[in-house]
């Protein structure tokens, strides 16, 4: 059995899915009662309080552990997962982490995400750890203003990151998950080419067939609609990336290709896989 926490996302979506298809057993994990694929087990459960996560954790052999913008909060005490793992008979974990841990060490969220690939390698049990960079599902948060407005908004409009389809951070986990080859590795995961906000856009725009306007956000802005969501810490870490990101963060790393076989999914993939939402 493997369990998947935050099933209902971007990455354990497809995670689950990709898991199903090479013949896992899987138990999704999210806080509400949601559809689930044929032969999955669900399991509501809220990770900030770990005690919730004790009946996915029955039976599993590895874990896929992902975790939400609460539990990056001052208070928040993520690092006791990993010993809730190591408590329940689970032999592998493979943590989404962030690039930020090595790009941005010092930032707040950095600090405490470090703190729990350091709880996960001395753990005892197998280990991977994936830093992607910035999503391509982000766009996503412009959905509403493009449907009713025909308008993008988003700060730095002109900086770009290459980013990185949350389906390929899926099929990389899965690897992982199932192949104890991966054990003790990082992996730094992005898209194969650097892409501006107003690039995304314009790629929107040639894809839906007509034009949008770009409106860009000053930062102050962009943390007030990103606080809805997320710790201001983590507001503020993000956003000190998009807004001048270093020469490690605008590097196209090759391990997508090293574990999968195949390049790394430009931002065109995800637009058309995900064109519906915009409509």
């Amino acid at each position: 059995m493997i369990v998947v926490t935050g099933a209902t996302g971007n990455v354990g979506r497809p995670l689950t899915q990709a898991l199903v298809e090479a013949g896992e057993q899987v138990t999704a994990v999210s806080r509400q009662a949601v559809a689930v694929p044929d032969g999955v087990r669900h399991v509501r459960a809220d990770l900030a309080d770990p005690a919730g996560l004790v009946p996915a954790l029955e039976g599993a052999k590895a874990l896929f552990l992902l975790l939400s913008g609460d539990l990056h909060a001052p208070e928040a005490k993520p690092a006791d997962l990993i010993g809730l793992a190591a408590a329940s008979g689970v032999g592998r974990v493979v943590l989404l982490s962030s690039q930020g841990v090595a790009t941005r060490p010092l930032g707040p969220t950095r600090v405490a995400m470090r703190a729990v690939e350091d709880a996960l390698r001395e753990s005892g049990l197998e280990w991977a750890i994936l830093r992607p960079g910035g999503f391509a599902s982000n766009a996503l948060a412009w959905a509403a203003s493009v449907r009713t407005q025909k308008t993008v908004a988003a700060p730095f409009g002109d900086v770009g990151v290459p980013v990185v389809d949350p389906a390929d951070i899926a099929e990389v986990a899965a690897a992982c998950l199932i192949d104890g080859r991966h054990a003790g590795q990082v992996f730094e995961l992005t898209g194969p080419e650097v892409i501006t906000p107003r690039q995304q856009a314009e790629a929107l725009a040639s894809a839906l067939g007509s034009s949008l306007r770009f409106h860009e956000l000053t930062r102050q802005e962009a943390k007030a609609a990103m606080t809805q969501f997320v710790p201001a810490e983590l507001a503020d870490d993000t956003l000190d990336i998009i807004a001048a990101p270093n020469p490690a963060e605008l590097q196209i790393s090759p391990d997508v290709e090293r574990v999968l076989g195949r390049a790394p999914r430009p931002f065109n993939d995800w637009i058309a896989r995900n064109l519906a939402a915009f409509r």
